[in-house]
């Protein structure tokens, strides 16, 4: 460790000011246009749309978030200037995949994004285990690199193509080969980025990365996968390919659940919960609702990045005790079954979802099983006393049922502009399989 360079504080609060102005910049531009986005194109190579802006907002947040946070975090570090310089570049990596509409610009996006979380993960090079997990970790990455960059050249190819939106506008006139191989291309892609079951082992390998890099790496880098399925929805659904994303995600979240049971180190926990998130992510563009995937992303990586930023205050050098047995009595567990169907109810009321037979039945039972968990946290709280805990649930459940559902619509009107982001599958006995085991 050295001591802190006055220089280099410098930077980092001239880097972090410049990420906070951009942030504001880019609500600033929400704000001004909602609910009708605006469709800026540039000769081809660039393009601003709703969720340019959406993405640009969230990933200005985290990184102007975690970059303050590691100005101090990281005082003494030995490699303080590659930080910045590696979450600078991180940073416009990700702002650029969803401002470029040149397909060349797309992938050098993609590839820029691998490249410097790899760096990021293995930033202490004098540490044998960083140096190896960012090999292994760059392995993937360049694998899902080559896999993206051929599903993209065949429909390059093949619709004579060579932006993002001109792409989309001949979807319809390729091929059903064509669009199988690049969609399957594609999802290997994306799996592979967000850690998907058997994809998943390089998330648990990362943990080498300094905790910022961490969090910024769980609250951006792993949601790379649900921007690039949101901006070629289309294909997935004319190459018949959204029950394999709900395959895919349905799969890795249940091996996500059962492999954070038998982690003891802390950020292994969140690995595994952050595979388990972005497996309901892929599930939820599976199910045609890329709109809430967005929305998914977005809440993750708040939830993700507080979790990381806060994670030292969970080590703790304490003599073992014996843990208490936290016990749901069965007028809790009523109470909490209860709950979580009235917030399936709330949240279908709000948004119109789940009122028909179709994929939105089961996006409303995430949510139940999502507020039944909350429900339980809080009711188990056995600092609190019982009055606090009556008051405490219904607050949780409010706020939180009706923050997800205004955001979810909020969301869906300023995305109009995109093709098929709201576009329910049918219920099928695939999704009432993985219902019932969740």
């Amino acid at each position: 460790m050295n001591s802190k360079n006055p220089g280099s504080s410098l930077l980092f609060r001239a880097f972090y000011s410049f990420l906070w102005l951009l942030f504001f910049l880019s609500i600033g531009f929400i704000v001004a246009y909602y609910p009708n986005p605006p469709k800026w194109e540039w000769r081809g190579v660039f393009h601003i749309n709703s969720l340019t802006l959406i993405i640009w907002a969230t990933v200005t947040f985290f990184s102007a978030v975690v970059s303050t946070f590691a100005s101090r975090y990281l005082v003494g570090f030995r490699y303080y200037n590659r930080f910045i310089v590696l979450s600078l570049g991180f940073t416009f990596s990700v702002s650029l995949l969803v401002f470029a509409n040149h397909l060349l610009l797309l992938l050098l996006a993609w590839l820029g994004m691998g490249f410097f979380m790899s760096r990021l993960i293995g930033i202490d090079s004098r540490w044998g285990e960083a140096r190896e997990a960012a090999r292994y970790c760059q392995r993937h990455f360049s694998v899902g690199s080559l896999f993206l960059a051929t599903g993209i050249a065949l429909l390059s190819f093949s619709a004579h193509e060579h932006t993002l939106t001109g792409l989309i506008a001949h979807i319809d006139e390729l091929s059903f080969p064509v669009l199988l191989a690049s969609a399957l291309c594609i999802i290997v892609a994306a799996a592979i980025q967000s850690a998907m079951f058997p994809f998943h082992r390089w998330l648990l390998s990362a943990m080498t990365s300094p905790t910022p890099a961490s969090a910024l790496m769980h609250a951006g880098f792993v949601n790379g996968a649900g921007i690039l399925l949101t901006l070629l929805a289309p294909l997935f659904f004319k190459s018949n390919t959204m029950t394999l994303l709900i395959i895919v995600g349905g799969i890795t979240a249940i091996v996500a659940q059962f492999a954070k049971l038998i982690q003891v180190n802390i950020k292994q926990k969140l690995g595994c919960s952050t595979t388990a998130q972005m497996a309901f992510m892929i599930m939820q563009c599976g199910l045609g609702f890329f709109n809430a995937a967005v929305v998914h992303l977005i809440l993750h990586g708040f939830y993700k990045a507080y979790l990381f930023l806060s994670s030292g205050e969970e080590i703790k050098h304490i003599s073992p005790i014996k843990p208490r047995r936290k016990e749901l009595r069965k007028r809790q567990a009523v109470l909490v079954f209860g709950l979580g169907i009235l917030g399936a109810f709330f949240f279908a009321w709000i948004t119109g979802k789940g009122l028909s037979a179709d994929g939105g039945i089961f996006l409303t039972l995430i949510v139940a099983i999502t507020i039944g968990q909350a429900m339980d946290n809080v009711i188990k709280q056995q600092h609190l006393s019982l009055v606090k805990r009556v008051v405490v649930a219904p607050v949780v459940f409010f706020v939180s049922v009706g923050l997800y559902a205004l955001l979810y619509n909020g969301s869906t009107f300023f995305m109009n502009d995109l093709p098929m982001i709201d576009h329910p599958e049918p219920l099928s006995v695939l999704q009432i399989v993985f219902g019932v085991v969740f």
